[in-house]
């Protein structure tokens, strides 16, 4: 029986649900593409395209669990049985708390929890209508106590899978005499690993829309390790002649769809001279726009951080030996000076401005709509992110103390990097939908039946509805909060970045499996912290920007719970108003 009476709580749940949605799209979608587009592997446009697919194949696939988590494991619904209209208010009461909070905390910069800010609009609205004791606290039950506990836990354990990952690639191939060689042998196995991962978001949780939940051991196991050797197969039939064709041959008239030619590219020809005088760039610099020795002594940097710096102590050591001082190759010296120059087509730009006339022209209405939908994929988070600031502090001291490997094999990890951002944002898909349809689904089952069941199914629609909102606020505003990670929080490279993505992926498949909402924000920064560490200098981590992070977290869930506390106690307490007769 559909309560036609309660058709405005309805409405207004629909709209803050939505707005919740795209605060989770503009803040947290940091965790799966900050990395990727701060090291250089992807373009924004192309992380968007990429982040839209994953994030509402996650959504729609496997995003159900967690929101059952949501709406029924903090809060004693049965509480509710015979007013389960007040259940309907308490669940929009907290939406308007957490989106409140998270518009509040984007604008300003903050990446949140998105996660512990719903679970906070639920227990402040939980403790307002049934008191502390309508609140599951304990840890049975997956009350809230298993909540707080994975604040502390998901970051340790992201960063540790990510600073194993990435010290097996630090001393397994970057550090090697000929990493490039040793890239390729370890790459198709990181190939497989991460394609068994997100296997495993899919099968070994038991994706609800896949009716895969009565799978046996066998079953899973097998799909599992059928797609990790199939990927490896394909590496090395069709990736490993491409990037040796790439990067060994240096071949500067390869396309990226002569992959598909596999192991006929060995017997491709000689790679043909350039034409005289025109430029040939194989691949990018990775490191370019970071400092040289010489730009750190000019720019007055500190002689410790000069010292520190681990990709000189290769120098320091040769000289106290009397040996010989590596020398750089002509072609990075370039590319670093071409970087500081800086960009010299803005006042072409400011021409073509002044060109095209006034705004309103008739000729400029087609290009103003463009803008405005392709505003948000156009910002240059980079740039963004080497500006300093009184929060960010001196980047280029925390920069200088990460070490820079062979650019070819940083290369190698690109590709990697593009797989393991994809995996993180299915997983973040997954897990961080269930914030906003969670408390919608409750209001739409409560509307639509009349009734609390606790073991209702999540409509797809009401997916649908959570994934969509949350690529929009991506696609508009996330570069806002991207650009406060990244190369914020330490130097970014592609190997470094691949680890931090497997490394919180891999801690969000295991929550997933767990129907822990823990928070993806705090996954990849404790990752991040993870592989900043092992540069072996605490101060290559910038912990300025570690303190912003934790102090949105710590001030999410009470400020959230306070606002959703607060209306719910006004509207349920408040006095009745009878018209004088």
């Amino acid at each position: 029986m559909t309560l036609h009476e309660y058709d405005y709580l309805f409405a207004i749940g629909m709209l803050f649900a939505f707005l919740d949605a795209w605060n989770i799209g503009a803040n947290d979608v940091a965790n799966s593409f900050a990395t990727s587009v701060s090291s250089r592997s992807l373009t924004l446009l192309q992380a968007m395209l990429i982040a839209t697919v994953m994030e509402l194949g996650g959504a729609l696939l496997v995003g159900g669990r967690v929101a059952d988590t949501i709406r029924n494991k903090i809060v004693k619904v049965e509480a509710f049985e015979k007013q389960p209209g007040v259940l309907m208010l308490g669940m929009v009461c907290a939406l308007v708390g957490s989106s409140t909070w998270l518009t509040i905390a984007t604008s300003i910069g903050m990446p949140v929890s998105t996660t512990h800010c719903i679970i906070g609009g639920v227990i402040g609205m939980g403790v307002a209508t049934l008191g502390a004791d309508g609140v599951v606290w304990g840890w049975e039950g997956k009350g809230v106590a298993q909540i707080f506990a994975s604040w502390f836990i998901a970051p340790a354990i992201a960063g540790a899978f990510a600073a194993i990952i990435f010290l097996i690639t630090k001393y397994g191939v970057l550090k090697r005499s000929n990493p490039l060689k040793w890239g390729f042998v370890m790459v198709p196995i990181y190939f497989g690993f991460t394609s068994g991962i997100l296997t495993m978001v899919i099968v070994w949780k038991g994706a609800p829309n896949l009716k895969l939940d009565n799978w046996g051991t066998g079953q899973i196991v097998g799909c599992i390790l059928g797609v990790t050797f199939g990927v490896v197969a394909l590496c090395l039939l069709f990736f490993i002649p491409y990037v040796h064709r790439l990067l060994v041959k240096e071949d500067w008239t390869l396309k990226w769809y002569h992959f598909l030619l596999g192991p006929l590219l060995y017997k491709r020809g000689p790679v043909p001279e350039a034409p005289e005088g025109a430029q040939v760039a194989i691949i990018q610099d990775y490191y370019r726009g970071h400092a040289t020795r010489a730009d750190l002594e000019a720019a007055n940097v500190k002689a410790s951080t000069i010292d520190d710096m681990e990709h000189l102590k290769r120098e320091k050591d040769a000289r106290a030996n009397n040996g010989e001082v590596p020398t750089r190759d002509m072609d990075s010296i370039l590319a670093e000076k071409e970087a500081v120059v800086g960009d010299n087509n803005r006042s072409l730009e400011a021409v073509e401005a002044e060109d095209a006339g006034p705004w309103y022209a008739p000729k400029n209405l087609g290009k103003i709509l463009l803008d405005a939908f392709l505003h948000g994929v156009r910002k240059d988070v980079v740039t963004e992110q080497s500006k300093e600031s009184r929060l960010a502090g001196n980047l280029q001291d925390v920069h200088a103390r990460a070490a820079h490997f062979d650019n070819k094999t940083e290369h190698l990890y690109s590709f990697l990097q593009v797989l393991t951002a994809a995996t993180a944002s299915f997983a973040h898909g997954a897990n961080d939908v269930s914030n906003a349809v969670g408390p919608l689904s409750t209001i739409y089952l409560v509307w639509n039946s009349g009734t609390i069941s606790k073991k209702a199914d999540v409509p797809l629609w009401v997916l649908a509805y959570g994934g969509v909102a949350i690529v929009i606020g991506l696609w508009t505003y996330g570069y806002n909060i991207m650009k406060n990670l990244g190369n914020r929080l330490t130097l970014q490279s592609p190997s470094r970045g691949f680890s931090m993505e497997l490394g919180a992926a891999v801690t969000v498949v295991m929550a997933t499996r767990l129907s822990l909402p823990i928070s993806t924000t705090q996954s990849i920064v404790g990752a991040t912290m993870g592989v900043a560490l092992c540069n072996g200098d605490i101060k290559a981590l910038n912990w300025r920007m570690v303190a912003w992070c934790y102090a949105g977290w710590l001030v999410t869930l009470p400020v959230a719970g306070i606002i959703a506390g607060c209306l719910m106690g006004l509207i349920i307490n408040a006095p009745t108003w009878t018209p004088p007769a």
